[in-house]
């Protein structure tokens, strides 16, 4: 069992949050304030607010809105430190729909930009490529899903990776790209998901590597 904090209450952090406690870690979920998070929380979970959710885990989940992203867990800095942070957003601008439009570190990203500012701590990159339903459901889709993972740290990387088969991803589908570097190639993905929204709907994909 691991104690994991996720940062962010919405679909994508209650997501993973209930599957990650299912499969025997326990979760504390940080919402903006306890009063948001418990409105949101499943009965199995801990909630709080996030410096304290980040404070109380060994490993901690980036689900926050990428464009504040940076400023956010930057303030967290000594509660993050010597930790895992695992960030799976996407740092862009909405466009005039809502959905997401240009990236708001175009040349570099936003896993690079909290690396940076949080050097005590191993930022590994995963799960941003698909829709927040195939996180803890790849085995749903009729084509067998890439997650893709990208981090400096290696001891980092597959301590993540064993959490991702606890989400149910098989060893096949993981791809681990290198660096920190290469998260700016899995962010850059996000430009092709409102296209594919606009055109199918909200239904579950992910950008994958066939072979």
């Amino acid at each position: 069992m691991t104690n994991i904090g996720i940062l962010g209450a919405g679909r994508v952090g209650a997501n993973l949050a209930g599957k990650l406690s299912a499969a025997g870690h326990h979760v504390t979920l940080g919402g903006r304030s306890p009063e948001d998070t418990a409105a949101r929380a499943a009965p199995r979970l801990a909630f709080a607010d996030q410096r304290t959710a980040a404070r109380t885990a060994d490993i901690v989940i980036n689900a926050t809105p990428g464009d504040s992203s940076l400023d956010r867990l930057t303030d967290l800095r000594t509660e993050l430190s010597g930790k895992i942070l695992i960030d799976v957003s996407n740092a862009t601008r909405d466009a005039d729909d809502g959905l997401p439009g240009d990236l708001c570190y175009p040349g570099s990203s936003l896993a690079e930009k909290l690396q940076a500012a949080l050097p005590d701590t191993h930022v590994v990159k995963t799960l941003n490529t698909m829709l927040f339903m195939v996180m803890t459901a790849p085995e749903t889709l009729a084509t067998p899903p890439t997650v893709y993972v990208s981090g400096d740290d290696e001891n980092a990387k597959k301590t993540v990776t064993g959490l991702l088969g606890d989400l149910g991803w098989q060893p096949a589908w993981i791809e681990d790209l290198g660096d920190i570097s290469t998260a700016r190639a899995t962010e850059a993905m996000i430009l092709v998901v409102p296209h594919v929204l606009r055109r199918q709907g909200i239904e579950p994909f992910a950008v994958s590597l066939a072979r």
